[in-house]
């Protein structure tokens, strides 16, 4: 992907005199003052990628348990954070200034040049940006985001967001209806295009559906969920996305590091995270997912598997690497790797550098935002919530299941031999195991979200954190999560798991305490205060 950095000028004072003198150089034709859509969008699209990625990979990585460091991990592993930094920030900073004022530019002006399916992907991105925020940091600026008049903003609880949410996503659905447009179809196909559906509306629009699915499945502790909100899960999930085929994905070239999957090799410090302080690099494969993946689902896991054992899931060899000695093994969250070789492999493909790219670990592999089977699991948890409809609840279980193997084949391999390819007499014999529900009658909600699990991991972060959350943790439901106890926990805590990330420090902590001190963003265990979505 070719992008464009912009500069962002957040306060310019200047006298009057100066301040005239300064702009009229925007009154040249060389020096344009506006903007166009194409060329807005294709940067903000990256920003996507790249602002999830930045605080997945080093932080949430680490509370979820997709993996873990190669050191003991004192703070984030246990819950924690460190104060006085931007660490885990960057979602904030992609929301308000990377997207921002850019992407409010481009859907101005889309609408005026009646380029509405510009519009329409604008406004779903806005969406989808507010949503992954709010679910992230709890309550967060809305309404005043980008009032140019204030220098402090006030937060807004989630369900306002939430709310404002649907009304973008509204909003995104109706200028993806339009047919009376002036949009270029060669302009959004192409090089400097959209660079996730080529301007395919049915597309867009599927993404819009995913992503109220995605909301509203937040929302099983409520008390209508059964009568109200699990139907509209239903609903949006039929929908949204047909197959894999379909999945939202940010595309790369994957040549340089600012062309190149900000989860590969070239931008291996998103999930590398080295800190010469804390000797801390993370990115190693953890305990959760290796079980998850040799029986831990409805079993105990198998010990010591290799390539050769006659391991639960076909996904293993695809998702993860061996040690050195052929065995797959993981990190205990918080303990690092016990040997002294470090020997546990990084997610990325091999114990240390050269890293060769494993799965959607790669320069050229495409990132997912959302996916079919997602959507397939999200559609599962509602239906068996709601009850009486187990059947179908069932069989989107197992569409789930095989749309992940379908994800693998499609985006996970990065070229790797034949031989790597998930088979369907593969996929046939792991179904007719003991880690999948044989029939509708044995279902569980455990059944479900470790499947989903199986399918978010490396990607879906806050979506993952999200099912953690509203379960509250469950050892019952997440049973391949390592459970903390005692001084695994941070110290400030109060033996309370992380429920929150605390707001960008820069803009906030030092700019805005005075509105974070109404939501008690200034106590120690902030960061372990229940967010709204999760309460009953």
């Amino acid at each position: 992907m070719k992008f464009i950095k912009y500069l962002f000028i957040s306060a310019i004072i200047l006298s009057s005199a100066s301040c005239k003198k300064w702009m009229d150089i925007n009154t040249s034709p060389a020096n344009p003052q506006e903007v166009n859509p194409e060329i807005l969008l294709p940067p903000m699209q990256y920003q996507m990628a790249n602002g999830t990625a930045s605080d997945y990979g080093g932080y949430l990585f680490k509370y979820i348990q997709y993996c873990s460091n190669q050191n003991a991990d004192a703070i984030w592993e246990k819950h924690g954070y460190e104060a006085a930094t931007d660490f885990s920030g960057v979602m904030w900073r992609m929301t308000y200034v990377n997207l921002g004022p850019n992407l409010e530019e481009m859907i101005k002006k889309s609408v005026t040049q009646q380029k509405y399916i510009y519009a329409g992907i604008g406004m779903a991105m806005k969406a989808w940006s507010f949503q992954i925020l709010t679910d992230y940091h709890g309550p967060i600026i809305l309404d005043e985001a980008y009032d140019q008049t204030k220098l402090h903003f006030t937060y807004q609880e989630q369900d306002k967001v939430y709310e404002k949410v649907r009304e973008w996503s509204y909003e995104a659905l109706a200028f993806l209806n339009r047919t009376d447009g002036k949009d270029d179809p060669n302009m959004l196909k192409g090089v400097t295009g959209d660079q996730i559906y080529k301007g395919d509306v049915s597309k867009w629009k599927k993404f819009v559906y995913g992503l109220l699915a995605q909301q509203y499945s937040h929302l099983v502790n409520k008390a209508d969920f059964k009568t109200k909100y699990a139907d509209s899960v239903i609903k949006f999930t039929d929908l949204s996305f047909a197959n894999e085929s379909e999945d939202p994905m940010v595309f790369f070239n994957g040549t340089i590091a600012a062309d190149a999957n900000p989860m590969g090799v070239l931008n291996s410090g998103n999930i590398l995270n080295y800190n010469a302080t804390t000797a801390r690099v993370t990115g190693r494969i953890s305990t959760p997912i290796l079980k998850a993946l040799t029986g831990g689902l409805r079993g105990t896991a198998l010990v010591d598997v290799t390539a050769a054992s006659p391991t639960y899931d076909p996904r293993l060899t695809r998702m993860l690497t061996a040690c050195p000695d052929g065995v797959f093994r993981g990190v205990i969250p918080t303990y690092g790797d016990p040997a002294t070789t470090k020997r546990i492999p990084h997610i990325l493909g091999s114990v240390s550098a050269p890293y060769p790219g494993k799965y959607i670990f790669a320069d050229k592999a495409l990132y997912p935002l959302m996916s079919y089977s997602q959507m397939q699991f999200i559609r599962a948890e509602a239906l068996l919530i709601k009850g009486g409809r187990e059947a179908e609840a069932y069989q989107a279980y197992i569409n789930g299941i095989d749309g992940h193997m379908d994800f693998i084949n499609r985006y996970g391999l990065n070229g790797g031999s034949s031989g790597m390819t998930i088979t369907p007499a593969q996929i046939a014999a792991y179904k007719a195991g003991t880690e999948v529900a044989p029939n509708a009658a044995s279902l569980t909600i455990a059944d479900i979200m470790g499947q989903k699990f199986i399918a978010q991991w490396g990607w879906a972060g806050v979506e993952q954190w999200c099912d953690l959350r509203k379960y509250d943790y469950s050892a019952a439901i997440f049973k391949t999560y390592y459970q903390l106890t005692g001084s695994e926990i941070y110290s400030v805590n109060n033996g309370n798991y992380v429920h929150r990330v605390r707001p960008r420090y820069n803009s906030e902590y030092v700019w805005n305490k005075d509105e974070l001190a109404k939501w008690g963003g200034l106590n120690n265990d902030y960061h372990t205060q229940k967010m709204w979505f999760s309460k009953p």
